[in-house]
Order: structure tokens, then sequence, then C-alpha cells
């Protein structure tokens, strides 16, 4: 890792134009419209009363693989996405065009022997009124990086799970080709196509997109809290745990304490949490 690099890096504003066809499609990448007959599903899936889902955010705007950029010095094979927060401002626009910008926030240094995290945060800007629609927030877990001389800084504190039965409980099935439905929303990594690529990572099939879990969860609490009204999302934040395979459902287990939410995710027939320390905002 060059963190003298790192530390002045600056990515190139990207300029993102999407269509009604485009907000459709991710919607369909996270299983809306499973139930024709649910007209409230329908409205992320069908153009008569359009609205786009609030995690549609972390599709837009995004500026690549950067990381695998030789002047990075980051050893890209070892990256895994540790945590995801979300702001959502303004609802977003069913098409148009938006300016993600995108900045390093800072990078920890756990160790030789345990890695490094990078935090950035990603500004979606409406290209029209230069509004800010929405914030995107990660974390970059580099296993192989850990040791460069810099300080050990603390993240977010994750959101606290309370000690009690869930308040609420949405299961959501997934679909066999659910991950090559989303990626065509833009992330083509082909672990998530490509069996042989698959197996190679230490994976029996091809695993879904941490990002369309992660819509799950948005997809859970829209369902459950929203009755489907997308404004009243206002943020989303994850912990990411264990990957989801295609074909499996997905329990969320939801706690509300008025527009204060907390949540997990897990795989019933496997006995995994896929999503950990779990908060929504809500309007």
């Amino acid at each position: 890792m060059d963190i003298d690099a790192l530390n002045n890096w600056k990515f190139d504003d990207i300029l993102h134009e999407y269509t009604e066809r485009d907000t459709m499609l991710y919607a369909l990448g996270l299983g809306f419209g499973s139930n024709p007959l649910d007209e409230k599903e329908l409205a992320y899936v069908y153009e008569d009363g359009l609205m786009a889902v609030p995690s549609m955010a972390l599709v837009l705007g995004y500026p690549g693989f950067w990381v695998k950029d030789p002047r990075t010095g980051i050893d890209w094979r070892k990256l895994l996405h540790g945590e995801q927060w979300l702001d959502v401002y303004k609802p977003l626009p069913t098409s148009g065009k938006v300016i993600g910008r995108t900045r390093i926030d800072q990078i920890s240094d756990k160790g030789a022997d345990k890695g490094a995290v990078i935090y950035l945060t990603r500004d979606i800007i409406d290209a029209a009124s230069d509004t800010l629609l929405a914030e995107v927030k990660m974390s970059t877990f580099c296993r192989g990086d850990g040791g460069f001389g810099g300080e050990n800084l603390p993240g977010p504190t994750p959101a606290r799970i309370p000690e009690r039965a869930p308040d609420h409980t949405c299961e959501l099935a997934t679909l066999p080709q659910q991950a090559l439905i989303y990626r065509l929303s833009g992330d083509y990594n082909p672990l998530h196509a490509d069996p042989a690529v698959a197996r190679s990572a230490g994976f029996e099939r091809p695993i879904l997109h941490g990002m369309a879990t992660y819509g799950l969860g948005c997809r859970a609490i829209l369902k459950t809290l929203c009755d489907y009204d997308a404004s009243r999302l206002t943020g989303l934040d994850v912990r990411f745990s264990a990957p989801v395979y295609p074909g499996e459902t997905v329990q969320f287990d939801i706690w509300q304490d008025g527009i204060d939410v907390r949540f997990t995710a897990k795989v019933p027939e496997r006995g995994v949490v896929v999503l950990n320390n779990g908060a929504a905002r809500l309007s």
C-alpha cells in the first residue's frame, strides 16, 4: 500500500446518466415484482408511477474498481467489503444525470498481521440543480496491507442490536439467477457469474453481490415499515458478515423504536448471519 499516494488520491467526478429502464432493472435485481399482483412492489418495476429504490444510490456515480490501479500498491485480491452506510437527503429521480464525487476519508492501520481499512465517501449530486441527493460511505478491509506505519484509527461505532425478540420478521426469497440480473446494474465481477472464478475464490458456486444483499435489506425495511414509500427511508447502514448464494431465502429480524430501526439478516437453511449491526432511519 502506497500511503502517500492514497493520502493524495484524487478521484475524477463521474457523470452518470440513467433512465427509467435502469431504475426498473436495479429493482428487479433485488427481487421487486416477485409477486406480480402486489401493486406496491410493482411501483418499483413499472413505468406508471415509478419510484426509485433508495439503495440505488450505491450504483450511481461509482468510480469503478479503482483499488486495482497499481499506483495504490494495494493487494486488491485480498479485499473485503466491510461496512456500508447511506444517507438519502432527497428521493432519487427515476431518471436523469447525477455526479458521483468520491473521496478517501481516512486509512486505518490495524497491524501487519491484521490489515488496513480504507473509509470512503461518495456524494451523489443532481447534475441539473447541483443538489446533494445522497451520501454513500463504505469501508474496504485490505487484508494484505497492514503494517504501513499508520495510526489505528477508529471507525464509526456499529449499531447495537437489542437483546430481545425482534418486533418484525421479513423473509425474502432470492432467485437462482439473482446475481446475473443484479450485475447488469454495473458490477460485472465474474465472482458473481462464473462458477470457475467462484471456486477459485473458495466458494462452491457464484455468490450474490454484497450490494444486492444490502439492497434486500432496503427492500425488507420498505416492505415491513414504510408501506413501500421510498420517501420514508432516509438512511441504511450495515456490516457485512457472510455471502448469500442466489436461490437462498434471507430472513430479516427487525427491531423498531419509533423512527429508529435495527436489523440483522440470516440465511436460515445454513444458520449464517449475512448482515449484522443493521440500522435504518425513517422520516
